[in-house]
């Protein structure tokens, strides 16, 4: 219990002086009333005879003691305390991890936009196609005719069959049938033999139309679109391809670059001007040069055409329009004895006849399409 120590100053008879630690106050005696006012803000009124009072605190200037943390000294509350700073620590780890995947998907994305002319199928040779063998001589049973046949030719019943009749009649029904199927099978693999000759045919005799229809069944640039790039193919010429590709650099170049600071932390920065069009302009030709790969190991042309256009905005009308930004007219044999996992795209598409206009803090402009004359 503390002690506290005051001197009280009588006044006059009913009101005396009270000085103390905490301040002074008067109190006022009357009619059994007491009434006391301090310095510090505290008032009291009380009736001592009945018991019955009421105080207000009033303000103190002293400032409160902080509650002091407890120190809990069981093996389960701290446990309770590691397990807690575990899931802090893995949390933050996790969110590391996350941010560094984040980093490192960009990273490769980038790289994959930079060297899409490294993809290409394996070619198709029309002349083999045109000139295989049928599957077997046209009239006569085909192998798994033959097979099927042999199956049931060599049919004898077993014990269940010999013993019950029907099981071995199901038997050979089974088998005679099994014969119906493998005539149908071989009639199909025949008419696929006969569908492809004539197909490798049309193509090698320049057919336009199987052109199209053997880029629409090979399909090889179905990845573009996971760029979001478009293409149109045409022609009109049995040794020319011509393809216009869009490139939507605004959804395909990112305009952010992602890293990671020491502490794990992701950090955003915008590209600069010139590290975007040098993404870019690799990501154009990267382009160019694979649509040409692909198309001569598709089709047996000689030339290939590729227009790669961009959206650009008209300051004079306030519309979006469409620029050719790069035209190159390729040439099958310049890509004979070439190593596309070391070239550079870009200084790559200068070995044909170019149209490009590019500079390092500019980006592209617009140029005119490469005609091609016989």
């Amino acid at each position: 219990m503390g002690l506290t120590f005051r001197k009280s100053i009588k006044i006059c008879k009913g009101v005396s002086l009270n000085v103390g630690k905490t301040g002074v106050g008067v109190t006022v005696n009357k009619n059994g009333l007491r009434y006391s006012l301090n310095t510090n803000g505290r008032t009291s009124v009380s009736v001592p005879k009945l018991g019955v009072g009421y105080t207000n605190a009033g303000s103190s200037k002293r400032k409160s003691t902080s509650k002091r943390k407890r120190t809990y000294k069981s093996a389960a509350q701290k446990q309770k305390e590691e397990i807690a700073k575990k899931k802090a620590a893995a949390a933050k780890a996790d969110e590391q991890e996350q941010n560094r995947l984040r980093v490192e998907e960009q990273d490769n994305y980038l790289d994959l936009i930079r060297s899409v002319h490294k993809e290409c199928d394996d070619p198709i040779d029309w002349a083999a196609v045109r000139d295989a063998q049928p599957p077997f001589e046209k009239g006569k049973p085909g192998p798994a005719e033959e097979e099927a046949a042999k199956a049931l030719a060599n049919y004898t019943p077993g014990l269940g069959g010999m013993l019950f009749k029907s099981k071995a009649e199901r038997d050979r029904k089974a088998l005679e049938d099994a014969v119906t199927a493998a005539k149908a099978e071989d009639a199909e693999e025949y008419a696929a033999w006969e569908e492809s000759v004539a197909y490798a045919k049309r193509i090698l005799a320049g057919d336009t139309d199987a052109y199209l229809e053997a880029l629409e069944e090979a399909n090889p640039f179905e990845d573009f679109a996971d760029y979001g790039s478009d293409l149109e193919f045409g022609t009109d010429r049995k040794n020319v391809m011509e393809i216009e590709f869009r490139v939507k650099s605004g959804e395909v170049i990112p305009e952010k670059r992602y890293s990671l600071t020491k502490t794990g932390k992701l950090s955003e920065k915008d590209f600069t001007k010139t590290e975007f069009y040098d993404i870019m302009q690799d990501y154009v030709c990267s382009c160019a040069v694979r649509l040409a790969r692909e198309l001569f190991a598709v089709l047996p042309v000689d030339t290939v055409l590729v227009h790669a256009v961009d959206g650009a905005l008209d300051t004079s009308t306030g519309r979006e329009s469409e620029d050719t930004i790069l035209s190159v007219c390729f040439i099958r044999e310049g890509f004979e004895d070439i190593n596309f996992e070391r070239i550079d795209p870009s200084d790559f598409v200068e070995r044909f006849e170019t149209n490009m206009k590019f500079a390092k803090t500019t980006g592209f402009r617009p140029v005119e399409r490469v005609q091609y004359e016989e």
